[in-house]
């Protein structure tokens, strides 16, 4: 498959001829395999990538209902930054964020990794306390992060609307400089090429129907291309894990919400970081061709469309303009939505379940893209050890029962 513009399914079985502008085969599924990895996706592709890479384990498939990342990989906002509050979250996306910084070149695929900078602004005194607690806590992880001012901010982006006169005056920010963005396609691309290099198996068309069982083990993966037998499975559908968990009989708390975002039609670069906000609640970045990059928050019910309510882009849109009167007569191009799973902590949910070759990585909510590689790397740990690593320990699904939460809802209030 090569990129491109087209998101059509392939036909199942339709081998490429090997050419160097294609990145990867489209197989017909063996009967058996290793490691089954559900979900095609940025961290499927990305625990398939560090199974091969870390622990020479390549006798694995990918099984994707549609075609690779064309799931939340290609409807997020591309943020990435690691400034969370607490210790377990902030482990886990520095991590990340560090394999980001070297991943165009793990991958030898460009990514367009763009470490412009994140602004958190704050709006009221509140804000205020919450944010220099956080970057407080920051500094003490070694994450590199700044309380601004406003002319600070305004030094940072100069095209945010500072005035004291408006109805959410920006009393500041936290500022994380190495935070940034990349190009989601070119990194679900890049993960795919490696992957799919290393002998693993990239099937897509192939929906998981059921699972056969035996005990406390899932012998095989039910799909639309047949039965396919499975050492261990790993599964990594995002907003679809519970209609998964459902068919093993796995209560899993998370809740799948549509999240909305748009783009605007092509301007001249003006905007030279990221800016999101709680209050108001948008975030705002300009991608690499030049369009505006838009989000806000989920839609409050729960649902599987990959389409929001109106209400939603119409506050978004007002958020955006007071924060940025420059944009006020920028047009609307598109706008979409994802599916994101969030759990009662706003923390992922990764690690063994009650089969015991069966691991769970969901829960992300609106952070997955940010911790794609972070969370492949310590999945694929997880499943060649049979122990979770140290980076997802905090994230097992018992801390529902044990109480053990990890509650990022203040680091991750608004959509990102």
């Amino acid at each position: 498959m090569s990129p491109g513009p087209s998101h059509a399914p392939r036909t199942p079985g339709a081998d490429l001829p090997e050419h160097p502008d294609f990145l990867w085969r489209d197989p017909e599924p063996k009967r058996s395999y290793d490691v089954v990895i559900v979900g095609g996706g940025g961290h499927g592709l990305a625990t398939a990538h560090y199974l091969a890479k870390n622990h020479g384990i390549t006798n694995v498939a990918v099984l994707e209902k549609g075609w690779l990342a064309g799931g939340n990989m290609a409807r997020n906002t591309t943020i990435i930054r690691s400034n969370y509050l607490w210790d377990e979250s902030s482990a886990i996306y520095e991590q990340s964020l560090k394999l980001w910084e070297g991943l165009e070149e793990d991958l030898g695929y460009p990514i367009l990794f763009s470490q412009r900078g994140v602004l958190n602004l704050a709006h009221t005194l509140q804000d205020v306390r919450d944010s220099v607690r956080r970057v407080e806590a920051n500094k003490l992880n070694g994450v590199d992060a700044e309380w601004l001012e406003p002319d600070e901010v305004r030094r940072v982006c100069p095209i945010v609307n500072t005035s004291t006169d408006i109805r959410y005056p920006v009393l500041g920010a936290t500022y994380q400089p190495r935070a940034g963005i990349a190009k989601h396609d070119y990194v679900a691309w890049g993960f795919a090429r490696r992957a799919h290099e290393a002998g693993i198996d990239l099937i897509q068309d192939c929906e998981v129907t059921g699972f056969a069982t035996d005990g406390n083990r899932v012998t095989g993966v039910q799909t639309t291309r047949g039965t396919i037998a499975a050492g261990t499975v790993a599964l990594c559908a995002a907003g679809q894990t519970s209609v998964l968990t459902d068919m093993l009989g796995i209560r899993v708390p998370v809740q799948s919400h549509p999240l909305q975002a748009l783009v605007s039609e092509l301007l001249e670069p003006v905007h030279p970081t990221v800016v999101m906000s709680n209050a108001v609640h948008v975030y705002v970045s300009q991608a690499h061709k030049g369009e505006l990059v838009m989000g806000a928050g989920v839609d409050s019910y729960n649902g599987y469309g990959q389409r929001g309510a109106f209400h939603v882009i119409e506050r978004q849109m007002a958020a955006a303009v007071e924060l940025f009167p420059v944009f006020a007569r920028a047009h609307l191009l598109r706008t979409w939505a994802g599916i994101v799973d969030t759990s009662p902590d706003a923390s992922p949910i990764v690690g063994r379940t009650p089969y015991d070759n069966v691991y769970l990585n969901c829960g992300w909510g609106t952070g997955g893209f940010k911790a794609t590689p972070g969370v492949g790397w310590a999945l694929a740990h997880t499943i060649a050890h049979g122990e979770p690593h140290a980076n997802v320990a905090p994230f097992t699904l018992d801390r529902f029962v044990t109480g053990a939460l990890v509650d990022e809802h203040g680091a991750a209030a608004v959509a990102h």
